[in-house]
């Protein structure tokens, strides 16, 4: 039986869906391929209502986990995701934050019991084409949820053996110095930040460029679904040429490819389609 095309993507946390392969998830899904969303954490540690931080009076993780997660749901169905699964580990925090000693922070889980979860996933998936972040957690993220989510996804591709190709999403260095220069010339007022030369992705790593810029607007949707979060999400209070550049392309690093494909490719599918 011929197995149907497929993507599974790979997050951390409700929202990280949207920002880097937000417009890939909805093309492929318009395009008749299986999309399918493994979110490996519940957001406990994101904002709470009326901006509540966490470690903060009235910040409640299970009443943030659960509007997050409602939150996903509703970005889901703007990016078109055919099949959504969560892990249900606990937000880590971000590096440095007390939550990151919780002995059920998705950090702290050991590498081989999460991606035993993941790797049942795939064998019931089966994708062709597989995505997640890079081992900074992303361009140098350091994330330890983000970490974590690419130290089992290379786990789980390592033990099933199932995905054709395998990706890292990747944040270009040259689209990221563009992207605060049209910041400048559209008024932004940026004071003397300068993102770190280091910040990114370098240039020569990243293979892989889609063209999304039909799916920018339900991209826009689907990050301001995800409204408890919005004082997190800057690119939402950018003008509207800067979300256009931004948006327009999502770019990747590919890390395994077993088909015939270009070395530099506008289609994660390339080598898989018939014809």
């Amino acid at each position: 039986m011929e197995r149907q095309l497929t993507l599974m993507v790979v997050h951390a946390h409700p929202d990280d869906e949207c920002l880097s392969t937000g417009g890939v998830l909805a093309r492929y899904s318009d395009e008749g391929i299986r999309t399918v969303l493994v979110t490996c954490t519940n957001g406990e540690q994101g904002d709470g209502q009326g901006g509540v931080k966490p470690g903060e009076d009235g910040h409640d993780d299970a009443a943030v986990a659960e509007l997050r997660l409602a939150e996903l749901r509703e970005s889901v169905s703007h990016l078109g995701i055919e099949h959504l699964e969560l892990l249900g580990y606990r937000d880590s925090g971000m590096q440095g934050w007390d939550a990151n000693a919780h002995p059920d922070a998705f950090a702290n889980v050991p590498v081989e019991t999460a991606a035993a979860k993941l790797a049942a996933l795939m064998e019931h998936y089966r994708p062709q084409v597989v995505v997640t972040y890079d081992e900074t957690g992303g361009g140098g993220y350091g994330h330890p949820d983000h970490v974590q989510a690419h130290r089992i996804t290379v786990a789980a591709v390592e033990q099933t053996g199932i995905p054709d190709k395998f990706y890292y999403t990747a944040m270009p260095r040259s689209g990221i110095k563009q992207m605060f220069e049209m910041m400048r010339a559209n008024g932004v007022d940026l004071g003397d930040f300068q993102p770190s030369d280091d910040f990114g992705t370098p240039d020569e790593r990243v293979t892989s460029v889609v063209d999304i810029s039909p799916f920018v607007e339900r991209k826009l949707k689907a990050l301001r679904a995800h409204e408890s979060q919005g004082e997190n999400i800057f690119l939402l209070r950018m003008p509207e040429e800067v979300q256009q550049q931004a948006f327009s392309h999502e770019a990747f690093e590919r890390k395994l490819c077993k088909v015939d494909a270009p070395d530099h490719e506008e289609d994660l599918f390339a080598g898989l389609r018939d014809g």
